[in-house]
């Protein structure tokens, strides 16, 4: 793990890393709360398409994790790998072209990863 900013590939570090794995971990939780009770209450298919958001959750702060990169972050143009909350500016217009794909491209890999998951529980037979 790098523990210096790379543009367009890393721009949180360990503590930031941490903190999107517990959202992963929470939106996980909640994906399969989410899934057991629609699957208990026998919800229409169209209910069980609310199973995107949790499983949204999820998806960015897996995705985020995996990539080192912090989607909001990478928006706005900033980076952290100090205390939480202390964000660097980055320096010039390219880094932050790349970093703004990068966020774009962990955006994409979240969205398809949670209509996966919400085509899973879409399907699933009753």
């Amino acid at each position: 793990m790098s523990d210096t900013y790379i543009p367009g590939s890393c721009n949180i570090g360990a503590g930031e890393i941490r903190r999107r794995k517990a959202v992963a971990v929470i939106g996980g939780i909640l994906t399969l709360i989410t899934f057991y009770l629609l699957l208990a209450s026998n919800a229409s298919s169209a209910l069980r398409l609310t199973l995107f958001l949790p499983a949204m959750i999820f998806a960015i702060g897996w995705v985020q994790t995996r990539k080192k990169f912090c989607l909001a972050y990478g928006f706005m143009g900033t980076f952290n790998f100090g205390k939480l909350g202390e964000l660097s500016k980055v320096a010039t217009k390219e880094e932050k072209e790349l970093d703004r794909n990068t966020a774009i491209n962990i955006l994409v890999q979240a969205i398809i990863l949670a209509l996966a998951i919400t085509g899973i529980g879409y399907f699933w037979p009753n």
